[in-house]
């Protein structure tokens, strides 16, 4: 659902797609075909839901080490393996195994402390200066121009992949040292005590995945690889977690039970759903989960009673309107559609991700001159926040119904260009010039040229060799 950017989005990164954009724009070095191997099989999860959630951890934990947090630095991997790591910029990449199969939300606190606690003690810094042959320069000026968004529908995920993904491989490579891991530890007790949160969860987790890899017999799991577990580091927590005033937040596990079931809505069989949140069970989560099994198997009316029936108990969530929206949208009703996107917006107006999902389906009502220009007005909103790729594109059409040649064209350039085409970029941005243009829009549209010409020349020094 690439180009559709409603309720849950899969982002898949083909090879064929990633090799594509490679040549485009650096030399792939035999480290970074390994790196890019890797990002090859990344289906990253855009969900507005899990990643506020995710975001209020992190935030405090960010905050209690010193470390400055960014919204849009947290990337959900669709994995079932339990792991999580950090990438370029401290990005943090936590993968839904990771969320779906902890007990509660601060067994995941305990994994995402744990982290920031190699970014504290410098360990992140460390290992990425063994990064070898790594065109850290081209990388940069890559995404300057964005053109990882042709594959991430963001511009400034596909940096984040491609060096996430390498200092995972070194990882996987060199492993952890033991005397990393426990001062990761240490410091993430620590930072656990601040945002007044027990470490009892970082030492379940551990727990848990050493019973995972007692039971298959063979050390397989990602984290356990990563991150070697020993019998000190596990005694060192659960004397913390004796010692830890600090009791699970119910508020907060209760949505936290929301987040899990709406994974495995999505990311499960609907039968394997539908077992695991049998009709009998009439909690929030449950119904969330069958709601979403339903609209999978094209079982409308039954997904939307379990959504209705969640609607009158928490009339001001907009997650339920959203999911609403998506399930109007694939069933080809516009305007009900829309009225569900727009009081989704309503309730969470500073979503980045709502502007464009309402944005889209206005574009698809036959929008009047207003609507035009208020979808305009959330394009430009949601790209400020979120650079996503197929902004551009929606933007482009607003313009054209609008008339304005000059911004529309731009528009598109700016979208082919994230998607790698650059000699049609080349001729919309010509086309763009064709017309009298405000001051502020000639200065984004040769902004536009410049990177344009940097990527054209890389590319044919490409060609050459």
């Amino acid at each position: 659902m690439v180009e559709k950017t409603h309720k849950l989005m899969f982002i898949r990164l083909t090879l064929s797609r990633l090799k594509r954009l490679a040549q485009v724009v650096f030399l792939l070095s035999a480290f970074l075909t390994s790196a890019s191997a890797r990002a090859e099989s990344i289906r990253l999860v855009t969900d507005e839901e899990t990643e506020l959630f995710l975001a209020e951890i992190l935030q405090p934990i960010y905050k209690a080490a010193g470390i400055r947090f960014y919204r849009n630095s947290v990337f959900i991997v669709e994995d079932n393996s339990l792991n999580a790591f950090v990438g370029d910029g401290n990005n943090m990449f936590v993968h839904t195994g990771t969320i779906m199969n902890a007990d509660n939300y601060n067994q995941l606190s305990g994994v995402l402390a744990h982290e920031t606690g190699h970014i504290q003690g410098g360990h992140i810094l460390r290992q990425k200066m063994k990064l070898q042959g790594l065109q850290q320069a081209s990388l940069a000026s890559l995404v300057a121009a964005g053109v990882l968004g042709a594959v991430t529908g963001r511009a400034d995920v596909g940096m984040a992949i491609l060096m996430g993904t390498s200092s995972s491989a070194i990882y996987n490579m060199t492993a952890y040292q033991v005397q990393e891991e426990r001062s990761a530890d240490e410091a993430a007790v620590q930072l656990l005590a601040k945002t007044r949160q027990s470490p009892a969860g970082m030492r379940d987790f551990m727990k848990k995945i050493q019973q995972q890899n007692v039971m298959s017999g063979i050390d397989e799991n990602s984290y356990f690889r990563t991150h070697p577990i020993t019998a000190e580091r596990v005694a060192f927590l659960s004397n913390a977690a004796e010692k830890s005033p600090f009791k699970v937040d119910m508020l907060k596990q209760k949505r936290f039970e929301m987040i899990q079931a709406k994974l495995r809505g999505f990311l499960e069989a609907p039968e394997k759903v539908l077992r695991r949140y049998p009709l009998k069970d009439v909690s929030a989560p449950a119904r969330y989960a069958r709601s979403i099994a339903y609209f999978k198997q094209l079982e409308t009316a039954a997904a939307l009673k379990e959504l209705d029936s969640l609607i009158a108990e928490a009339p001001k969530n907009p997650f339920f309107y959203e999911l609403k929206g998506q399930i109007y949208t694939e069933n080809g009703q516009i305007a009900e559609a829309r009225a569900a996107y727009q009081k989704a917006y309503d309730l969470l107006p500073y979503s980045a991700l709502f502007q464009l999902n309402l944005a889209q389906i206005m574009l698809e009502d036959s929008p009047s001159p207003a609507d035009v220009q208020k979808i305009i007005n959330l394009l430009n909103k949601s790209l400020i926040q979120r650079p996503d790729t197929y902004a551009w594109l929606f933007l482009s059409r607003a313009y054209g119904l609008k008339n304005d040649e000059a911004y529309a064209n731009y528009a598109a350039a700016e979208f082919s260009l994230r998607i790698g085409e650059l000699d049609v970029a080349e001729r919309q941005a010509g086309e763009a010039r064709k017309y009298k243009m405000p001051r502020q829009l000639e200065l984004k549209l040769q902004d536009l040229e410049n990177r344009l010409k940097e990527l054209q020349k890389i590319r044919r020094q490409q060609m050459q060799q």
